[in-house]
């Protein structure tokens, strides 16, 4: 009789069932650890809402600088003495928000999309702390906008948005993936650039708004939406 036999089977039984215990804890690990992130984090953002902004804004930006020539406008010599008249202010201002509209809008379609594919829920508590967190710097940014154009300081106006969409999205980045911080950092580094280059606050803004946001949908999309 092989008395080495019934040792082999219970050692093999032994061994065998801690690698499925492991793998089933690992499995548990895994499945708490998606659970704490999709409680604690808003990871329903999509790539594609940063693709599309930053199409927007690059649109956005030729029609700006298409109105800046039509009102012979000489933006790119530097100048901080440019008088803009009324209507071009207005439509100016009119570009932008059509900007901000289709870029939220289609940001939230997007977002809706991805959340339904994730089955979790699009308006929560952390959907309400993101926008909160979004919204004050960004007020905060539009006031100090508008005091500008009342002072005349139009060629600070690039600048200063980009500096406080940055600062935005740095604010909002402890909800979401760490990837828009430093987002945030490189608007808030080209708003420092712009301010010391006023003749092209336009170019940087289209940098800013129109490629890096389309860099930055095309890296989350990778990593996050497939």
């Amino acid at each position: 009789m092989n008395l080495i036999a019934p040792f082999k089977f219970y050692i093999n039984f032994a061994v065998q069932s801690t690698f499925i215990m492991s793998l089933k804890y690992q499995e548990d690990l895994a499945h708490i650890r998606s659970m704490m992130e999709k409680s604690s984090r808003f990871i329903s953002l999509s790539g594609l809402s940063g693709i599309f902004a930053g199409i927007f804004a690059l649109i956005g930006a030729g029609v700006a600088h298409y109105l800046l020539e039509r009102y012979e406008v000489n933006y790119f010599d530097g100048a901080t003495t440019h008088t803009y008249a009324i209507e071009l202010i207005l439509n100016l201002m009119l570009v932008a928000l059509a900007v901000l509209v289709f870029s939220i809008a289609f940001g939230i379609y997007f977002t809706i999309q991805k959340s339904k594919k994730q089955n979790i829920s699009f308006w929560n508590l952390l959907t309400k702390n993101v926008l909160v967190h979004l919204a004050v710097p960004l007020i905060a940014g539009g006031v100090f906008c508008l005091a500008l154009i009342n002072q005349g300081h139009n060629y600070l106006i690039a600048p200063e948005m980009l500096i406080f969409y940055g600062l935005a999205l740095v604010n909002v980045s402890k909800f979401t993936y760490g990837d828009v911080r430093w987002l945030g950092y490189l608007e808030i580094f080209l708003g420092l650039i712009a301010a010391f280059y006023t003749g092209y606050g336009l170019v940087f803004w289209a940098l800013g708004f129109g490629v890096l946001h389309i860099i930055y949908g095309i890296i989350m999309f990778n990593k996050y939406d497939k």
